[in-house]
């Protein structure tokens, strides 16, 4: 697939994709408090689409190791004052939830996207986005829960086959309610409930989880595994996860997730000169 549907934008993806993160939140394990709140998450928008993002991707949530889920009120509370105002900035936005009843509000707001840690396994969200007539959605794998997912990750067999198949699945299950696999695009799950190794076993065959058919996003950006090959703390992992994400774009990735926008777009258009990737 050499496009992503989403509701007000058809993204091209025959070149890759730089999808920037607005944390609102005071909790994210990386930017927490920066964006905490409206003003300054919308500023944080203009700045990363000065910087060349092609996506905005904003939550309001933290999915980080060891989080408590938020109430439903908090999260509308954060995140609809700044999906109101990203909506008009003229770039396909993108609402990272779990939960239907704040995809439904963003949705409502003509948000392009949902980005769901979950897969659009909580009851009603699958329903929310199948019943929606174009908007895109990114299915993510998740083992367990972002409160204890990274306690002691394990795996019956190949971590790959598992994370393949689950991703299958949510995909079928989808195109079932009637959503066009245009519309599609899957996430390995980097970082959540999977080890170092996992992380690492999963990106070097990357490739293979192409074969399910629709495009794959990549989110290494500040992950713990980066600190674990380089032992760079959270903050200082600007050139590790620059280097996961040209990583996973020589490996297929068509949209990669991340904080440091500017750094990785002038990575690519250095790639691109070079021609290592087209777009």
């Amino acid at each position: 697939m050499s496009f992503w549907q989403t509701t007000r934008f058809r993204i091209d993806l025959s070149g890759p994709r730089v999808m920037g993160i607005v944390n609102v939140t005071p909790d994210s394990f990386s930017d927490g408090g920066r964006h905490g709140n409206a003003t300054a998450a919308v500023r944080a928008c203009e700045l990363l689409l000065e910087e060349g993002a092609d996506i905005l991707d904003i939550g309001g949530e933290s999915s980080r190791p060891g989080a408590e889920a938020l109430p439903l009120q908090q999260e509308l509370d954060r995140v609809l004052p700044v999906l109101r105002e990203a909506v008009r900035l003229g770039v396909p936005v993108s609402i990272d939830t779990y939960k239907p009843e704040v995809m439904q509000a963003a949705l409502d707001l003509g948000v392009d996207i949902v980005n769901d840690i979950n897969a659009l396994r909580a009851p009603g969200a699958e329903a929310t986005v199948a019943a929606h007539p174009a908007c895109g959605v990114c299915l993510m794998h998740m083992q367990g829960q972002p409160k204890s997912m990274q306690a002691s990750p394990s795996y019956e067999g190949d971590v790959l086959e598992a994370v393949g198949g689950f991703l299958a699945e949510r995909a079928a299950a989808l195109r079932g309610q009637g959503v066009g696999g245009e519309r599609i695009v899957l996430d390995p799950g980097f970082g959540f409930g999977k080890s170092v190794e996992h992380n690492f076993e999963l990106l070097a065959r990357q490739r293979e989880l192409l074969a399910l058919g629709y495009p794959l996003l990549a989110g290494w950006s500040r992950k713990s595994s980066l600190g674990a090959v380089t032992g760079r703390a959270v903050g200082d992992r600007l050139v590790p996860s620059v280097a996961a994400a040209l990583a996973a774009v020589i490996l297929g990735a068509r949209v990669v997730r991340v904080h440091d926008v500017a750094a990785t777009v002038e990575a690519l258009k250095v790639w691109r000169a070079a021609r290592l990737v087209s777009g």
